[in-house]
């Protein structure tokens, strides 16, 4: 991993503790970076993403790590949030891409976390905001479109004093949204990432371990077999690969 430096440029990385998320970590500090993480407690049932985040954040040297509350239950609308709706399970890869947006789908989250990792680089004095989104290999989440990221970032350089004054125009970076899951685990293996302490399932056991059924756990799983090598959060929890 890279060293950090005070000369370094600093940026803030939204860090779900997922395979995605730890992958985009990696990149922005090899890509030069400081790297100022950002992960959300906003009563998810999959909370332990956030201990992931948490050894993420750790193992890969970030400058400061924050887990901010926002409890988006108050709102619903999601199975992530809401116990009363079921996650779905073992849907094929077909009806995963044909089937339009599903129940995991969290009502503006994207929106609302870069709208707040924006607040903290704009005191930071950082140009850069560093998101995991995928637009190939995901579930159908509107705001996980390179349109949106591109509205996104236009609507941060007016919505800032920092933007408004010329004194830096922000840039938000998707490294991962034109890559398939297989090619993501491949950047994470040569990141060295510790992949065995990530979380991506959106049902997990009680220890955190993945149901291996939800829609995260089949597009992580595709990844791992198209690469052709074990999972090692599958290996960590002696799970059938």
């Amino acid at each position: 991993m890279t060293l950090m430096s005070a000369a370094q440029p600093t940026a803030v990385v939204l860090l779900s503790g997922g395979l995605d998320s730890a992958t985009v970590l990696a990149l922005a500090r090899e890509r030069g970076f400081a790297a100022c993480a950002l992960s959300f407690d906003y009563g998810q049932r999959h909370a332990h993403e956030l201990a992931a985040a948490r050894a993420q954040a750790q193992a890969q040297g970030t400058r400061r790590h924050i887990t901010l509350p926002v409890d988006l239950r108050a709102f619903g609308g999601s199975a992530l949030t809401d116990q009363a709706l079921v996650v779905p399970k073992q849907r094929t890869l077909d009806e995963l891409a044909q089937q339009g947006i599903p129940l995991t789908y969290v009502p503006a989250r994207n929106t609302v976390f870069l709208s707040l990792a924006l607040a903290w680089a704009e005191t930071l004095g950082s140009c850069d905001i560093f998101i995991g989104v995928n637009a190939l290999d995901y579930s159908g989440y509107p705001d996980c479109r390179p349109a949106f990221i591109q509205a996104f970032e236009a609507m941060a350089n007016l919505a800032t004093r920092a933007g408004v004054e010329g004194a830096q125009r922000l840039r938000i970076h998707a490294p991962l949204q034109h890559l398939s899951k297989a090619e993501i685990v491949r950047e994470a293996l040569r990141l060295g990432v510790d992949l065995a302490h990530t979380c991506s399932c959106y049902d997990p056991g009680p220890l955190g371990q993945p149901c291996g059924a939800c829609d995260a756990c089949l597009l992580r799983a595709k990844g791992f077999a198209e690469v052709g090598c074990p999972d090692p959060l599958r290996q960590r929890f002696g799970l059938h690969q």
